[in-house]
């Protein structure tokens, strides 16, 4: 499968990456997937979302949006620049900017590894049909996902919390 991670930009990367598409038949890898599955339910915030350019150093997308996943498998995401309604107002052309798509969920829960497999996307029509790959932590009670390159670095990471 291909890998699809973008930052702010809109660069595109595609990679080739591993992905653990189901369970195991032990009982354990079953436990671990529902446990992740658990853990996820919910409606979260987007606190912040960090890029890191090739060159060093980090960039704050100053962005807000949302992300979703439920109890059957499925996920919706939808992330902007906080200031696009600004931009699109003083503009008389269409404002780009952001994220949003929806699919099925699943993980690789050995290396923290949640895979968006997209159905739809209004921003990114290119993304139908491919896996958003990231790669999870739990920090504090926030949920943070991490996209990397092909060579594994982390070009961006975005901190949810989940809305109690």
């Amino acid at each position: 499968m291909r890998n699809l991670c973008w930052f702010a930009s809109g660069v595109v990367v595609l990679s080739t990456a591993f992905f653990w598409e189901g369970a195991s038949n032990s009982n354990a890898a079953g436990a671990d997937l529902d446990a992740a599955n658990l853990q996820f339910v919910g409606h979260y915030e987007l606190l912040s979302f960090i890029s890191y350019p090739e060159q060093g150093g980090q960039v704050d997308n100053n962005y807000e949006g949302r992300i979703t996943y439920d109890a059957h498998g499925n996920m919706t995401a939808i992330g902007m620049p906080k200031d696009l309604p600004i931009r699109a107002a003083a503009s008389s052309e269409n404002v780009h900017g952001g994220f949003s798509y929806y699919g099925d969920v699943s993980w690789d829960v050995d290396n923290q590894v949640v895979i968006h497999h997209v159905t739809g996307s209004t921003s990114r029509g290119s993304w139908v049909g491919e896996d958003n790959i990231r790669y999870y932590e739990w920090v504090d009670g926030l949920l943070v996902l991490a996209m990397k390159d092909p060579d594994g670095r982390i070009i961006g990471k975005l901190t949810w919390r989940k809305f109690e």
